[in-house]
C-alpha cells in the first residue's frame, strides 16, 4: 500500500498536471506551463487527492462573497454573542456597500490606500472590512491587544492612511495616528461623544447615515485585497500581501464537496457557527467569518472570551458548528462548569492554529458521550490561510492528523540536511505550492525569497509527515515563531525590548511547553558582570508594558552564562528548549 501511494503521488497524470497548471496560471507565482512543472519536479511530490469540482472563479472577492445573498436577504448574518446587536444578510450587504461609497466620498481614501482596523470580534468587524474591500481599499488588521508602539510599527509598515476602532481604542489611535504619514481620519464604531471640531474623527454611523454614492472601482482578481501579518519563519512581524484571487480561491478549496463543513442555508434551515477566535487572524477571517458568510450561516462571534460567556452563547444560540483552538477545545473537554447538555446542539467542531493530540480529542468525545464530527486543518498566513484539511469522512484511525491536501495543492517533505524529498512516516520540513500562496512580502523582496524559492514552493518552517493514505501530521517546528494559544509570538521582538534593559549583554528567547497555552516565551539572559543583581521580575516587569498579554514572559526569566550560538552566530534555540525543559520556573 505504501508503494502504491508514493508511486501515485511521485508521477502525476497528464490530465492533473495540466489541471495544475491551467489553475497555476492564474496565479502571479504560478505561472509556470506544465511541461516546466513536469521538468523541475523531483520525486515524491503529493498532489491534492481532491480533484477540483469546478475551475478557479474569475470573480473578485466582493463579488464572490455576495453571489448568492438573494436567498438569505432577511436572515440574520452576523451577531455579537454578548450584546446581541445583529444585522441581517440584507443589512449588512447595503451598509458594506454605504461604507464604501463613504471611505471613497467622506473618509477621502482612494483606490489603492490602506485602511487599519482595530477592532475586537464585533459584527461591524464584517461591514468595515467587507465594505472596504469592495471599494478598492487594501486593508490591514491589528490585534486590538497591541500596544501604542506595536501599533505604530505595523500601521507605518502597511501605509495606513485611516483606521476603523472602537471608543475604548480611540485614545491609543488619537495617539499614534499623527505619527503616521499621511494618516487622514479615524473612524469610530459605537457611542463616541461629540467628534474633534477638526473632522480628525469620524462617527461610522453617521457616515452610513450620510453616504452618498460614489464612483467604485471594479477590482481585478489579482488586485491586493488585504495586508495580515506574519512573522514567516523568522524576524520581526511582515506585511503578507494576499489578493482577491487567494482569499476566493481558499474558500473554493475547502468548499469542495468532499471536504466542506457546511451547506447553504435554506428557506427552512440556517446553521449557527459560533467563534471567538479573533478575526484579525486569518482564520478567524478567511477561515470562519467569510465561508460562513458566503454559504449564508449565521455568525456568532464573541469580543473576548470568558467561560460563563462562552457557555452562555453555547446555551442560547445553540450553534451546529463550533471552531476552536486546542486550548479552548480543552477547556470544553475539562471544565466542569461545561456539560454535554450544554454541547447537545454541536454537529462539527474545526480546530485550527495548532495541532490537536486524539487523547485531547477523544477526551472531548468522553465529555459528549456521542459521536461529533472533529475536524483538524493546517494552513499559515502565507497561504490564505487554509494548505490542509481533514474530509469530511475522516477515519477514525487519523483523528489528530491535519487532513489533506485541499485541491489545486502540491506538497513535498524535504529532509533538514540533504534537502531531498522524503517518503511516507519520514519527517522534513514541508513545502508547498497552490494558487492560494501570498503573492510576497510588502516592501520586503529578501524575506519573500527565504520563503518561497525560485521554483515556487512555499518553505512553511514546519516539520510534518505523511502517512501511506497522505493524511499530514505536523510534529515540530523549525521556525523560531512561538504560538501562545494560537497566537503568533516573534522572539526576535522580545529580545530586541530585552536588550534594552540596562546590565543586559545579551539573550535569546524561546517557547516552552505549557498544558493550557500551548506555549509560553521564555528569556534566557546574560547579564552583565556589574548586574548580577538585576532579578528575573525585574525582566518581566519592563517587558510587560510594552507588548500584547500573550507576548509577556510568562515562561519566565532564566539567567545563564552565555547563549549557545551557532560558527555563524545564530541562536542554538533548540538547546535552550532543552534547558528549559530541564529547568522548570517554579
Amino acid at each position: 500500500m505504501v508503494r502504491v501511494a508514493v508511486l501515485r503521488s511521485a508521477v502525476l497524470s497528464g490530465a492533473r498536471r495540466r489541471q495544475l497548471a491551467s489553475c497555476w496560471r492564474q496565479h502571479k507565482r504560478h505561472q509556470n506551463t506544465a511541461a516546466e512543472l513536469t521538468s523541475t519536479k523531483p520525486d515524491r511530490i503529493l498532489a491534492s487527492p481532491f480533484l477540483a469540482h469546478t475551475q478557479i472563479s474569475e470573480l473578485n472577492f466582493t463579488d464572490f462573497l455576495w453571489q448568492d445573498i438573494g436567498q438569505w436577504l432577511s436572515k440574520p448574518a452576523v451577531t455579537c454573542g454578548l450584546s446581541g446587536r445583529s444585522y441581517t444578510y440584507g443589512e449588512t450587504r447595503a451598509l458594506c456597500r454605504r461604507f464604501a461609497n463613504a471611505l471613497l466620498g467622506a473618509v477621502g481614501l482612494r483606490q489603492g490606500d490602506v485602511l487599519g482596523l482595530l477592532l475586537p470580534n464585533i459584527p461591524e468587524y464584517a461591514i468595515a472590512m467587507h465594505g472596504a474591500i469592495e471599494a478598492g481599499i487594501v486593508v490591514t488588521f491589528a490585534n486590538p491587544l497591541y500596544t501604542p508602539d506595536e501599533i505604530r510599527r505595523q500601521f507605518i509598515n502597511s501605509g495606513v492612511q485611516a483606521s476603523v476602532t472602537v471608543p475604548q481604542l480611540l485614545p491609543v489611535m488619537t495617539q499614534v495616528g499623527p505619527t503616521l504619514p499621511d494618516y487622514k481620519r479615524t473612524i469610530v464604531v459605537g457611542d463616541e461623544g461629540p467628534p474633534p471640531a477638526d473632522g480628525t474623527v469620524l462617527s461610522l454611523r453617521q457616515l452610513l447615515i450620510e453616504s452618498l454614492p460614489a464612483d467604485i472601482p471594479k477590482a481585478s482578481p489579482g488586485d491586493l485585497a488585504i495586508l495580515p501579518y506574519s512573522s514567516g519563519t523568522t524576524g520581526l512581524p511582515k506585511a503578507v500581501k494576499l489578493s482577491h484571487r487567494n482569499l476566493v480561491v481558499n474558500m473554493q478549496q475547502v468548499g469542495h464537496p468532499d471536504m466542506k463543513v457546511y451547506g447553504p442555508a435554506s428557506e427552512e434551515t440556517q446553521k449557527v457557527a459560533l467563534s471567538v477566535l479573533p478575526f484579525f487572524h486569518i482564520y478567524g477571517f478567511n477561515g470562519i467569518l467569510n465561508p460562513i458568510m458566503q454559504h449564508g450561516m449565521h455568525m456568532v462571534s464573541m469580543p473576548k472570551f470568558t467561560p460563563e460567556d462562552y457557555i452562555s452563547c453555547v446555551v442560547k444560540y445553540k450553534p451546529a458548528i463550533l471552531f476552536v483552538v486546542p486550548s479552548l477545545l480543552l477547556f470544553l473537554a475539562s471544565h466542569p462548569a461545561v456539560t454535554k447538555e450544554h454541547l447537545s446542539s454541536i454537529e462539527n467542531v474545526i480546530c485550527g492554529a495548532a495541532p490537536a493530540t486524539k487523547n485531547l480529542i477523544d477526551k472531548f468525545k468522553a465529555k459528549l458521550d456521542r459521536d461529533v464530527n472533529i475536524r483538524q486543518g493546517y494552513g499559515m498566513t502565507e497561504s490564505g490561510p487554509v494548505l490542509m484539511f481533514a474530509p469530511r469522512d475522516v477515519p477514525l484511525s487519523k483523528m489528530g492528523s491535519c487532513g489533506q491536501l485541499v485541491p489545486y495543492t502540491q506538497a513535498k517533505v524535504v529532509d533538514l540536511t540533504t534537502g531531498q524529498s522524503l517518503g511516507p512516516h519520514q519527517s522534513g520540513e514541508l513545502w508547498v505550492q497552490g494558487p492560494q500562496v501570498m503573492l510576497g512580502y510588502l516592501n520586503n523582496e529578501e524575506a519573500t525569497q527565504e520563503t518561497i524559492d525560485s521554483d515556487g514552493w512555499l518553505h512553511t518552517g514546519d516539520v510534518a509527515y505523511y502517512d501511506e493514505d497522505e493524511y499530514f501530521y505536523i510534529v515540530d517546528r523549525t521556525k523560531e515563531l512561538i504560538k501562545v494559544k494560537g497566537n503568533q509570538v516573534s522572539p526576535t521582538e522580545l529580545e530586541s525590548i530585552v536588550l534594552q534593559i540596562p546590565g543586559i549583554v545579551d539573550v535569546a528567547v524561546v517557547g516552552i511547553p505549557d498544558a493550557l497555552a500551548g506555549e509560553l516565551p521564555r528569556a534566557f539572559v546574560v547579564r552583565h558582570p556589574d548586574s548580577q543583581n538585576l532579578t528575573e521580575a525585574e525582566v518581566q516587569q519592563y517587558v510587560e508594558p510594552k507588548v500584547a498579554s500573550y507576548k509577556k514572559l510568562a515562561g519566565g526569566v532564566k539567567f545563564i552564562d552565555v547563549i549557545p550560538r551557532n560558527a555563524a552566530g545564530k541562536v542554538l534555540r533548540h538547546q535552550l528548549k532543552v534547558l528549559g525543559e530541564k529547568s522548570p520556573i517554579q
